[in-house]
């Protein structure tokens, strides 16, 4: 087994993965996961926690792929802060999950103020019969691959860097609600989204590919994707509108998993609506173009 946060499945949380399922199948074991939900800074410092990058249900599903045979959720609470390192291995690792080999960050700490490392992890696995494998950090552009790292990326709107951390496309998921039907006026219907994730990209139109209902089985669909607060038209809440290209159909209370592939510009208010027009025709030619020429070297990686 592994412990870990795991928010956004990266790049390092996959090597811890990897290391586990290597290790269950060298003992004929099952390879679980154990992470908490909330993080821990909701309870610890509410004020601090960050933006999740993913669902407990995102998570099941991205480790599900990888190969993990069971997600074991731990509510984190006060309680469980105040812990010892001895307490959590016993109670939680030994008795509650039975674990035989446990995978850790070299940087893991654990138990009440973080007490525990994965040194004193392996001192206390040779007596609760677990043995503990540390794994060294992920490093990209030689500095580690993190959470912290990814969510930064999201924020400014830097799709390729973020995706290149998380080794996969940075999504979110909504459902589709009634919007003002600016859209469809504008030749452009949109369909604008009650978002499922907290971590949005920062402002701006992105090339994207969209699933319909979220499901591994629905076709990808291209689509320019813009999130921002419509300046041509006054302002206002922080939205995101998918325009799907050469699609139509009625998407309202579905739920849309919008990945994203690419940034094509920053927000910006236009004269007037020909003006925004005219922009959207051409982002929507960019967007074909980013998304051809993506899918074209992704073939190429899987030859």
């Amino acid at each position: 087994m592994t412990v870990g946060n795991f928010d956004g499945v990266h790049r390092g949380h996959q090597a811890l993965v990897a290391a586990a399922r290597e290790s269950a199948r060298s003992r004929g074991g099952t390879t679980v996961v154990l992470t908490f939900d909330p993080h821990p800074s909701h309870v610890l410092s509410p004020h601090r926690a960050p933006e999740a990058l993913l669902t407990v249900g995102q998570k099941a599903e991205i480790l599900g792929a990888l190969g993990v045979d069971r997600l074991a959720v731990l509510p984190f609470t006060r309680a469980l802060a105040e812990k010892t390192a001895e307490d959590f291995a016993r109670d939680v690792l030994q008795h509650c999950l039975g674990a035989r080999s446990v995978i850790v960050g070299e940087n893991f700490r654990f138990g009440r103020h973080r007490q525990g490392d994965a040194a004193h992890l392996a001192q206390l696995g040779r007596s609760m019969g677990f043995s503990v494998e540390p794994v060294g950090a992920v490093l990209h552009d030689g500095a580690p691959i993190s959470s912290t790292r990814i969510r930064a990326a999201v924020a400014r709107g830097e799709i390729e860097a973020a995706n290149a951390l998380l080794g996969r496309a940075y999504f979110l998921d909504g459902r589709v609600r009634h919007g003002e039907g600016r859209g469809r006026t504008l030749g452009f219907p949109t369909a604008n989204l009650e978002l499922l994730n907290e971590a949005v990209p920062g402002g701006g139109v992105y090339a994207c590919r969209v699933r319909v209902e979220a499901a591994a089985t629905s076709p990808l669909r291209p689509a320019v994707v813009n999130v921002g607060r419509r300046p041509t038209f006054g302002g206002g809440d922080m939205i995101v509108e998918v325009h799907l290209l050469d699609f139509q159909a009625d998407l309202y209370d579905r739920v849309l998993r919008v990945l994203f592939v690419g940034k094509l510009r920053d927000e910006q208010k236009f004269a007037d609506v020909d003006a925004l027009k005219r922009q959207i025709a051409q982002d929507a030619a960019e967007a074909r173009q980013i998304l051809s020429t993506a899918a074209e070297e992704n073939h190429k990686d899987t030859k």
